[in-house]
């Protein structure tokens, strides 16, 4: 084990209370290992700590003076040994087992459904039951949506939440979407890659299998799109267990009765660094290079544009205040000032609006819905306007109700 200077690698930490007692889950987003580590709440600052630049000791001496905790050398290895041995340091253990996973990624016939079982039914029968009740739904919670002329629909924003809690506004907008997507013969889906680095746009040349069968990807467009972005399969490992484009993929398989069309598979990284003004997406050359790939590719093609994006995230179990009504107000307003935008097919817009106020609201979907508005606006010459909103929601994300993540559906004619 290498853990002279231990650096943490980004993890999904979860805090949970069992039996009394604050605890800490680390996920691995990629999970490398079959086991995971928890953690009692009060070590958190060791693992702040881990950032390659000290080694145990310094560690030991670090929570000293700046924490005041004591902590004995033993118990710090063996905290160190077990971070290792789960592959969650960044050292030759972890590049070998990333490396291992992603060879076996590649090499599978096809991206396996990750969350069919779990998040949704695995049998086909019982899947598209389940979808099929959400659409009844859906008419009933929005029943002007299905007045919308969006028969020769060119995209859609669909949410990438549970379908437990968004499966009404999945269903509002797939309903809506659905002959445009029966007549697609290539769907082009930006999802978000929640562990993705700053402005990575990741592909994969694998084809995403649903309980329906598998959606095959076409290598020649993904190879165009790969010469004309920087180290576009550094992150493809993401693929295998991002949900974003996954449930999607679903929704598109489901309304087309199980029929097969291509699909260009597309993992949208951070725009942290945009919105804190280190860079210009107007400006960024990947992004431009992307867009003009998927545009060659769509030329006589019957293409269907998907940004599988959530809206706002808010609350304590996002590091902010309880929402209360005032709070839920003014949420549903600034979301639909973003909808605004989004309608209008105005990419610069819909950024601004998000960059103005820091993203405050943690717009998950920022970089998704803004690559599809590129592309559209791309695919028009000038812009993608008359978008059409047609289901809103905001749905828990606490047992307080306190904190809310916000969904939309939009469809652009």
């Amino acid at each position: 084990m290498n853990q002279h200077r231990p650096r943490l690698r980004p993890l999904d930490i979860r805090p949970f209370v069992q039996d009394g007692q604050e605890l800490l889950f680390l996920r691995d987003p990629l999970a490398l290992a079959d086991r995971s580590v928890v953690i009692p709440a009060a070590a958190a600052p060791i693992l702040a700590l881990c950032d390659g630049t000290r080694d145990a000791d310094e560690i030991r001496t670090a929570l000293l003076a700046h924490f005041g905790l004591r902590v004995a050398r033993e118990g710090l290895d063996g905290l160190l040994t077990a971070l290792d041995q789960t592959c969650l340091l960044e050292n030759e253990r972890t590049a070998a087992a990333r490396a291992r996973a992603l060879d076996d990624f590649r090499a599978a016939p096809f991206r396996a459904p990750a969350l069919a079982g779990a998040a949704y039914p695995a049998e086909p029968a019982a899947l598209a039951a389940q979808l099929d009740a959400y659409m009844d739904t859906a008419r009933a919670r929005y029943p002007s949506g299905r007045a919308l002329p969006a028969a020769n629909a060119r995209g859609l924003v669909s949410p990438h939440i549970d379908y437990e809690r968004g499966g009404p506004v999945y269903a509002a907008v797939w309903d809506q979407a659905k002959p445009a997507a029966l007549a697609a013969d290539l769907a082009i889906i930006f999802g978000t890659d929640h562990s993705g680095g700053h402005g990575r746009l990741t592909l994969t040349r694998q084809h995403y299998a649903t309980p329906y069968g598998v959606l095959p990807t076409p290598a020649a467009i993904v190879d165009a799109c790969a010469a004309a972005v920087s180290a576009p399969f550094e992150e493809e490992l993401h693929h295998r267990s991002e949900h974003s484009i996954e449930l999607a993929a679903v929704w598109l398989h489901h309304v087309r009765a199980g029929r097969p069309c291509e699909v260009v598979p597309v993992l949208c990284g951070s725009f942290g660094h945009f919105v804190a003004g280190q860079a210009d997406p107007a400006a960024d050359r990947d992004i431009a290079g992307l867009v003009a790939a998927l545009h060659a590719a769509s030329v006589g093609r019957r293409v269907l544009v998907v940004a599988a994006a959530d809206m706002a995230h808010i609350g304590p179990a996002f590091g902010g205040d309880p929402v209360d009504a005032a709070a839920a107000a003014a949420l549903r307003a600034a979301d639909a000032a973003l909808l605004e935008r989004m309608a209008a097919g105005d990419a610069a817009g819909f950024f601004a609006e998000l960059a103005g106020v820091g993203d405050r609201n943690n717009v998950c979907g920022l970089p998704p819905i803004y690559l599809a508005l590129r592309l559209l606006a791309a695919s028009d010459g000038a812009s993608s306007a008359g978008g059409v909103p047609c289901a809103y929601d905001q749905c828990p994300a606490d047992s307080d109700l306190t904190s809310f993540v916000s969904v939309a559906g939009l469809v652009w004619p």
